[in-house]
């Protein structure tokens, strides 16, 4: 199924030249607490570090750089819980396209901001992320902008996939991944560079109770809706549609989920261990080997860390607790 699906390391390397001159190469730093407790060596891939503060902007460049010029006349529009908006924002400012993109009426204030601040539209009238989607496809159905998902497309999915290049550049010797997952845009993108250039690396998953679409899913054999609740992981929040759930299945061995007192500590962890300021969504994975939810049996390890918009106050109050 993979090889229809997922992008090809090719096409990951063609999108790594394309957006090279764009992206930051993000740290890929030991962690020695870390690996002391799970009993081997655990590397984190710092895309927290990214312009924009998540990994969202790779896949968002490549899409909208592959776009042909009329397309790109057309303008672009996007759904996102805020990161792959800011991302998406951050490509068209680069590129001169205009962007719309729809965000839920509960998306952190920051991320917003960031997305109306790169000269983005931002349209916070729907009450969810799913929501949110549908009126974005409304919108691209109407006006003829090209609609950049942030969990599919093959240009979307190759830009995300330079994560894992980088890693393997890095550290080729490296044997498994811990991925966080939403929609599977980035597990399906590194998922695709690994079923390609390296067979042997199993690719594990890591997402919040609150934001579990692609573990039910995967668990259902179908695509699923979750319930919109309130979570510290509101970039995983939304359904997993059938495309979504199909990367999901090809790109991922094994996924765990974690309580919400789980990523609050992971990110505590993160915050004392590196200094880092992580949002939920990007802790998750830390969380699940943290939890012991995820263990994996080969080593090293690396854990993708991504998404730094989280709002200051909140963060705060977290650390504090």
């Amino acid at each position: 199924m993979h090889e229809n699906l997922l992008p090809s390391a090719e096409e990951i390397r063609a999108a790594y030249a394309r957006i090279a001159p764009h992206v930051l190469r993000t740290p890929l730093v030991h962690d020695a607490e870390l690996s002391a407790r799970v009993g081997g060596t655990v590397l984190l891939k710092l895309e927290c570090l990214q312009h924009g503060g998540s990994f969202k902007l790779r896949g968002a460049l490549n899409a909208v750089m592959s776009l042909e010029p009329s397309a790109r006349a057309n303008g672009i529009v996007a759904s996102s819980a805020g990161n792959h908006g800011i991302g998406v924002a951050m490509a068209a400012q680069r590129l001169g396209v205009r962007a719309t993109v729809f965000v839920p009426s509960t998306a952190p204030a920051v991320k917003r901001d960031k997305i109306a601040a790169l000269g983005a539209i931002v349209d916070a009238s729907q009450p969810s992320y799913d929501a949110a989607e549908d009126a974005a496809k409304a919108f691209a159905a109407r006006t003829g902008a090209t609609f950049v998902s942030p969990c599919t497309g093959r240009n979307l999915l190759a830009g995300a996939g330079t994560v894992a290049l980088e890693i393997f550049d890095e550290r080729p010797e490296t044997v498994t991944l811990v991925v966080c997952v939403g929609g599977g845009g980035l597990v399906g993108g590194m998922g695709g560079f690994v079923r390609d250039a390296a067979p042997q690396v199993r690719v594990l998953a890591a997402q919040s109770i609150k934001t579990n679409a692609m573990a039910l899913a995967l668990a259902a054999g179908h695509a699923v809706d979750i319930p919109d609740e309130p979570t510290l992981c509101d970039g995983l929040a939304g359904r997993v549609d059938a495309e979504m759930y199909a990367q999901g299945k090809a790109a991922i061995d094994e996924i765990a989920t974690v309580e919400e007192s789980d990523v609050a500590a992971a990110m505590r962890f993160l915050h004392r261990q590196h200094g880092l300021v992580v949002e939920g969504s990007g802790a998750v994975g830390v969380a699940a080997l943290l939890r012991g939810a995820l263990k994996p049996s080969a080593f090293p390890v690396a854990v993708t860390v991504s998404g730094a918009n989280i709002e200051r106050g909140r963060f705060e109050a977290l650390l504090a607790g």
